[in-house]
């Protein structure tokens, strides 16, 4: 995982902004890394192309890269996280460490370990592009949704989950789905850090972290969803926001405790979403 960060993060992907070669060096990287741990493919190169606006009113070129695991069941769980950044900026690079190589580097740790024990559930693993353009991948996923809307049970999202200094992961979701929480109240035992819940509270402004990132489309589909991140520090969205400057203990353990909530979700999405 470490690996993975620090590869996606490194100044050779340029920030891995939406339509740039480093983003697009950086969806070879994590093609590639799918193949290498077996994921099954809907188109056969894992790629998902789809266009956009952006606010300037110029048409962009994203890419969803998507890869499952057949489970024992054809209901499908999304875990996802985005591999696009912010790009550059007067020749700085802003490589987005935590935001989000983190979160793709967990879901590869997830997908393999899936790869070795078979899941209840089919899951589907998606790295989402131009998050940072407002969502964009998430959306035009969920325009036609594979393998289909009816499947589709829970979105499990990671967005920064390596930088930390209390030891507090957050779990958001379980105001609007309360069940969600007693699949995750004890995922976090022995790992070292705290699952908080919490962040998804309507009326709270800022502090509501349902549409901040690629789970908020789900939600608006009322698609159940947990959301794995923790809360802004000083190198969001800014050129420190580097390999150097995860907290590479608390992200060993964060990602122990997610795989920990992702079994428990799997083996309860029954109960979760009875639909």
């Amino acid at each position: 995982m470490l690996n993975d960060i620090e590869t996606l993060s490194s100044d050779k992907y340029e920030g891995r902004k939406t339509g740039s070669l480093g983003n697009f060096m950086a969806a070879e990287y994590i093609v590639n890394r799918f193949k290498e741990i077996g994921l099954d493919a809907y188109n056969k190169d894992f790629k998902h192309p789809f266009t956009f606006k952006n606010r300037r009113n110029e048409e962009i070129n994203g890419v969803n890269l998507i890869g499952y695991i057949k489970g024992k069941s054809d209901q499908v769980i999304v875990i996802s996280a985005h591999y696009d950044h912010v790009g550059m900026n007067n020749s700085e690079i802003f490589n987005g460490a935590d935001d989000n190589a983190s979160g793709i580097a967990t879901i590869l740790s997830i997908a393999k370990y899936f790869k070795e024990h078979k899941p209840k559930n089919t899951l589907v693993f998606i790295a989402f592009d131009a998050e940072e353009m407002g969502l964009q991948g998430a959306y035009s996923f969920l325009k036609v949704p594979i393998p289909s809307r009816e499947h589709l049970k829970l979105n499990i999202n990671l967005d920064m989950v390596s930088h930390n200094d209390k030891s507090e992961l957050y779990a958001a979701g379980t105001y609007k789905t309360p069940i969600l929480r007693d699949a995750l109240k004890h995922a976090d035992k022995n790992t070292g850090i705290s699952i908080k819940f919490g962040h998804d509270e309507p009326g709270t402004g800022k502090d509501d972290w349902t549409m901040q990132s690629d789970h908020g489309p789900f939600a608006k589909e009322n698609i159940p969803f947990v959301y794995f991140g923790v809360e802004d520090h000083d190198d969001y969205h800014k050129p420190s926001d580097d390999f150097t400057n995860i907290n590479q203990d608390f992200f060993h353990s964060a990602s122990i405790a997610i795989l920990k909530s992702v079994i428990s979700l799997d083996k309860n999405l029954v109960r979760i979403n009875p639909k």
